[in-house]
């Protein structure tokens, strides 16, 4: 993918270097990407990124520069600085030249992507960073297929006990392959996580968005009648039309196909629940795409 035209924000920390305090303990947790979970201690002076296999952290990735960036470890701080790489360094989902960093920061090289944690009890942070990926997906910050599921086998339960009303919606994005084939992975996952940060803002606290696996999502919407879900998909469906999704200066179009069910008597079991909706959504696929089947 080119990167003709692409601007580099170089970020700059408000605080001065030499008025931080001392990086004793500080690591970089893998959240997306290879090896999950895996910790790198930053008790050295310098460490390299990239994909060479000399590079301290290897991220055997196309995306990823032989040596793409590296860690400053100053003792008063640690900096992230860019080393020149094709496809750059993000924080925070912002491009980087060099960045002095803070706990909790996001580092996305390739499609790789980190969490930085530092304090004075790391290996505390650690271990809840551990059990939050057990429910949160990497990439998108939504629930994970696992939450989702035990989610799901609970909500059920709970609508057939009290006779409540419970409505799943199961979507994905159109001709996602394109995405990639036209724009780069890294659009792609751009355009996944731009997505799952559009619907996040729409729906209420008890609904479950989550990522079910690749470019397809699912909503889980307690004591929500049929009518009122067709209702609530439909809107999601116009709101990702609407939706701006730039990745480096290019407009990336999106739509999304939606299948929605209602729970009924007859259904018990959570991955019977999931396949009436998966059904819909590819029915609505067959029929043109961009649309709500229910």
């Amino acid at each position: 993918m080119s990167d003709t035209g692409r601007q580099k924000t170089v970020v700059t920390a408000i605080s001065k270097i030499s008025d931080r305090p001392v990086a004793k303990e500080a690591c970089l947790v893998v959240i997306y990407g290879m090896e999950l979970g895996k910790k790198y201690n930053l008790n050295r002076p310098q460490i390299i990124i990239g994909r060479s296999s000399k590079a301290d952290i290897q991220i055997d990735q196309e995306s990823v520069s032989r040596n793409h960036c590296k860690i400053i470890n100053t003792g008063k701080a640690i900096l992230l600085r860019d080393m020149g790489s094709t496809n750059g360094t993000y924080i925070n989902d912002e491009l980087i030249d060099e960045y002095v960093l803070k706990d909790g920061d996001f580092i996305k090289v390739g499609r790789c992507i980190f969490k930085f944690l530092s304090g004075n009890n790391i290996e505390n942070a650690y271990h809840e960073e551990i059990y939050r990926l057990t429910t949160i997906d990497g990439l998108t910050q939504i629930y994970n297929k696992r939450y989702f599921l035990e989610t799901l086998e609970r909500e059920i339960g709970r609508a057939q006990r009290y006779g409540r009303d419970l409505s799943l919606i199961m979507f994905d994005i159109d001709h996602f392959k394109q995405v990639n084939d036209s724009f780069g992975h890294l659009a792609g996952d751009y355009v996944l996580k731009q997505l799952a940060s559009v619907i996040k803002t729409r729906i209420r606290r008890e609904d479950v968005l989550a990522r079910y696996g690749g470019e397809e999502f699912a909503i889980v919407l307690p004591e929500i009648d049929h009518y009122n879900a067709m209702h609530f998909a439909d809107k999601i469906r116009k709101l990702t039309e609407k939706a701006s999704f730039k990745f480096e200066d290019t407009e990336i179009p999106v739509t999304v196909s939606v299948g929605v069910t209602t729970l009924t008597r007859d259904v018990t079991e959570a991955l019977e629940f999931i396949k009436i909706a998966d059904d819909h959504l590819y029915a609505a696929k067959n029929a043109g795409r961009n649309r709500v089947v229910g």
